[in-house]
């Protein structure tokens, strides 16, 4: 592979990067700084390629606008519902 321009790294410049100190002060620390409660937190969900071609093939079929967000989230809570009804 040809790099063209670019210059190799030094041999060992990882050590530079990664060296800890051999101690650290946390005295005025304050715990749960960042902390959020997972409710909070946007987790990133992974569609298989199957799954998310067939939407955006519907989606250009229909043209407009579309969200795939916003149908897959209509698609599972209308899969909660039916979900719901059946186990009562």
């Amino acid at each position: 592979m040809e790099l063209g321009n670019q210059r190799k790294p030094k041999a060992g410049w990882w050590i530079k990067v990664s060296k800890m100190k051999d101690e650290y002060d946390f005295s005025e620390a304050e715990q749960g700084r960042f902390y959020r409660p997972i409710e909070e937190l946007d987790i990133p969900i992974y569609l298989d390629k199957e799954v998310k071609e067939f939407f955006l093939k519907k989606a250009r079929e229909r043209g407009g606008e579309f969200s795939l967000s916003e149908t897959v989230n209509s698609l599972l809570k209308s899969d909660i519902a039916i979900a719901e009804r059946l186990a009562q």
